[in-house]
């Protein structure tokens, strides 16, 4: 018997157990910071409001040209460079016009941030499950920010274009909301409403979505590099996958914009006077003045404000959550 065992032992052998040698891990181990950020909601607020805030008062000058390139005069239409525009301003109203409505930008853009990114980070720890890969989530919750802020946002970036394109038409930003309230009435501050949500919901989903995206894959390429910490992500994660989400959000979006510039322009400076709200009838329009060229009208400036409009924002607002973050963490081991 004993026999039999040696022989059948010797026919199959055992396998080799001894542990093979791996060769060295080619991607070091990727740490996703927690979804959960342990932050208040008030602290959310403060944070997208000084984002907000920071990236549109850098980025005002070519925020002022693009929305020159994109208002549509009854004169003969001729094709508008960035130069040629920038030049024009200067020649005509001198460098000041760059800066005429940011005090309307500054009155909006902080509240509508605030609004902004609360909302996002809210929505977006219900839609996710805690999955910081769900790029379904972060789209979603985008869109649902955008209809929350641009309700708050609207009526001043109204503001703001008048007061950009209406050489001497408005004293101020005060004058400029009395003299609509009683000459067109309180619907004018939202006559684009409509416009801007169904422009600014594809522009936000594709935005989070893109930024998380490339936030993931800085991380998966060299984490190493772009890491600030074990658990915390450097500046440069944020101002890169920033400037991609919004540039590549403003390209997509673009038509959409020159028509919100037109509604919100509209009658000022010679700017057309549409007899209704209507979407569809300022597409026809501005093809039927400009061809479909008309509706990419800014694209480029606008992709340029955005790309490092963008990256300003998500690294002011990451970098002051990061600061609350810090102060709750000391506030609770004290």
């Amino acid at each position: 018997m004993a026999t039999e065992a040696a022989t059948t032992a010797s026919k199959f052998p055992e396998p080799d157990l001894r542990p093979i040698p791996q060769p060295p891990d080619f991607h070091p181990a990727i740490i996703v910071p927690a979804q959960d950020n342990g932050l208040r909601f008030w602290q959310l607020m403060v944070a997208g409001s000084i984002a907000g805030s920071v990236e549109h008062m850098a980025m005002f000058p070519v925020d002022t040209i693009k929305t020159h390139m994109q208002a549509i005069r009854p004169c003969p239409i001729k094709p508008v460079g960035i130069s040629q525009a920038f030049r024009s301003i200067i020649k005509t109203e001198g460098p000041s016009a760059l800066y005429r409505g940011i005090w309307a930008m500054g009155l909006g853009a902080g509240p509508a941030h605030a609004v902004y990114f609360s909302f996002y980070e809210v929505s977006k720890k219900y839609l996710s499950g805690g999955d910081p890969n769900n790029s379904a989530a972060h789209a979603v919750s985008g869109v649902c920010a955008t209809v929350a802020s641009d309700a708050v946002f609207t009526p001043m970036d109204m503001v703001k274009q008048r007061l950009q394109i209406g050489n001497g038409t408005y004293k101020g930003v005060w004058d400029c909301v009395g003299r609509v309230m009683r000459e067109e009435g309180f619907g004018a501050f939202y006559a684009s409403y409509r416009t801007t949500v169904l422009m600014n919901a594809p522009f936000t989903a594709v935005h989070f979505a893109t930024y998380e995206a490339v936030k993931r894959g800085l991380r998966e390429i060299s984490p190493e590099y772009v890491g600030g910490g074990e658990e915390e992500e450097g500046w440069l994660v944020y101002a890169t996958a920033g400037a991609a989400a919004g540039g590549l959000a403003a390209v997509v979006t673009t038509p959409l914009d020159v028509v919100k510039t037109q509604l919100q322009c509209q009658g000022v400076c010679g700017c057309d006077r549409f007899k209704s709200g209507s979407i569809s009838d300022v597409f026809r329009t501005i093809v039927k003045k400009d061809g479909y060229r008309g509706l990419a009208r800014g694209w480029l400036p606008r992709m340029l404000f955005h790309a490092p409009a963008a990256a300003i924002c998500w690294s002011t607002y990451e970098t002051v959550k990061s600061f609350f973050q810090d102060v709750n963490g000391d506030s609770n081991t004290a």
